[in-house]
């Protein structure tokens, strides 16, 4: 496969000329010549150019799906010869939240690097990288329900979720028997997303965000713990964060009878007939990390 199909399939996965040439380190000038140089060779418009997106035509697009099953098959076939279907190698880029990457995604990139010390990973970790294409990712992780796009999404296990607070700010405040009773506690917020977000049970039912009361926000799951355990309030948050708290009695798991919604945490990769098999084995050993479920 020459170079310029390589290009071509790079700006339509970018969906710019410039993200295209960044990626490969060449000049946005290069990328075009070639690009148009090879829709006179074959005498047909492949890509729309615009200032906001470069898209493909129908036939740009057919002509896509043909070369990216090429490459992909390609790839399967050195992949299988170099080394069997089940050898660890090459570059891994993975994208994945700070917090849940840092407790269930280096544990498994550990794993995986044991097992081939040969493998390179590079992990993201963050809420921003949106494109897998833009940013040349392998699979990435997201704990929530998934829009319809051209992603592949893999459940990987859930992210159970509990409203916990230290008996100290409880004997201070009372305790809350029902969710009525959480207007009048102060909430330690982690961003004006949850903010903006109901409390959701698992029954279907909602606490408004517009009743919770908060006068601290901060982005980090470790700073959140402390002031949780400082009795500055009441939190609500993924369960493996505070699963020992609750279990040796620093801190209370709040309305028992009324779980919270769980969200599905997926592993996502681009739609390609040829998924290598370190992706597999990533999304493999971290399934296995999730169980039983996580909260």
């Amino acid at each position: 496969m020459s170079s310029t199909e390589q290009m071509f399939l790079r700006v339509v996965e970018s969906g710019s000329f410039k993200k295209a040439a960044e990626y490969l380190q060449v000049e946005p000038s290069s990328v075009s010549r070639k690009i148009a140089a090879l829709e006179d060779r074959l005498q047909v418009k492949l890509l729309r150019r615009s200032t906001q997106r470069t898209t493909p035509t129908e036939l740009g697009q057919l002509y896509y799906e043909r070369v990216r099953q090429l490459i992909d098959d390609q790839a399967a076939l050195e992949e299988e010869i170099k080394s069997g279907v089940s050898r660890l190698s090459g570059k891994l880029r993975i994208a994945a939240p700070a917090d849940f990457g840092t407790k269930f995604v280096v544990p498994v990139i550990d794993q995986l690097q044991q097992e081939a010390p040969e493998l390179s990973v590079e992990l993201l970790l963050g809420s921003h990288f949106e494109n897998l294409f833009e940013s040349n990712l392998d699979v990435a992780v997201r704990i929530c329900e998934l829009p319809d796009s051209d992603l592949i999404a893999k459940r990987l296990g859930y992210n159970d979720r509990v409203l916990a607070a230290s008996p100290g700010y409880l004997a201070e405040h009372g305790a809350p028997t029902s969710p009525e009773h959480l207007e009048a506690h102060n909430f330690i917020l982690y961003s004006p997303i949850q903010a903006r977000s109901d409390i959701e049970f698992a029954d279907g039912s909602r606490h408004s965000h517009l009743k919770i009361k908060s006068n601290i926000m901060v982005n980090s799951v470790s700073a959140i713990r402390k002031l949780v355990l400082d009795g500055k309030g009441i939190h609500l948050g993924p369960r493996w964060v505070f699963a020992e708290d609750i279990e040796s009695g620093r801190l209370v798991s709040l309305l028992p009878d009324k779980p919270l919604r769980s969200f599905p945490v997926h592993a996502i990769y681009p739609a390609r007939s040829y998924l290598p098999f370190k992706v597999r084995e990533f999304i493999r050993l971290t399934s296995q990390q999730l169980k039983p479920r996580t909260g």
